[in-house]
């Protein structure tokens, strides 16, 4: 029988890192940020509607989204930000459920599903458990700032777009504590999986 995992957290808190971790222990990874990439991708039908609620300037001479562009946009209006994910999420939905019926195909004991907003977009029932990796505020606002070279007030907002990680830790089935360092990120993985392999 084949866990499958919820992976999520907030912004920069590190939910890539630990997905690796998984993925060095041999379980499939879904990754919904990849699955999002490719459903923009020239030509497919999610970018022509952006393109079209949003403008041309979303979209770079070479055809390709213009994430910058889109992200100043949405992450400084919630409607702007509602009607981007009435867009996406669609495809984004089926996308993700193909990719993680692929995965369970492979009888691997522990699907993981990395979804940054899962909470936000009503995903836990598409998962047998969530598990929400985390951060001190501080630690997240800094590495959103260095990871992406935002000012602090882009950073905070785009951490305030997002449900607060203290509601995400109350939902959560498991925690993944990433504030201190490699050696406990990996203990931490090992024991969950040896507790959802039984």
């Amino acid at each position: 029988m084949t866990y499958v995992l919820g992976l999520t957290g907030g912004i920069a808190t590190g939910k890539s890192t630990v997905a690796g971790e998984f993925r060095r222990h041999g379980c499939p990874v879904v990754d919904a940020d990849e699955v999002a990439r490719e459903i923009v991708e020239p030509g497919r039908p999610a970018l022509r509607k952006i393109e079209a609620a949003f403008g041309p300037g979303v979209i770079r001479s070479d055809g390709s989204l213009d994430r910058k562009a889109l992200g100043d946009i949405v992450f400084n209006d919630a409607a702007k930000l509602a009607q981007l994910n009435a867009i996406d999420h669609p495809y984004l939905r089926a996308a993700i459920e193909d990719a993680l019926a692929a995965a369970k195909a492979t009888s691997a004991k522990v699907v993981v599903g990395e979804i940054p907003l899962l909470y936000e977009t009503h995903y836990e029932d598409s998962f047998d458990g969530v598990a929400v990796v985390t951060l001190p505020p501080n630690m997240q606002l800094e590495r959103l700032m260095a990871r992406d070279g935002l000012t602090q007030a882009q950073a905070q907002a785009r951490i305030q777009a997002q449900l607060p990680l203290s509601e995400k830790i109350q939902r959560a089935d498991f925690l993944i504590d990433n504030s201190q360092g490699p050696a406990v990120r990996k203990q931490q993985v090992e024991e969950l999986l040896a507790h959802l392999s039984r």
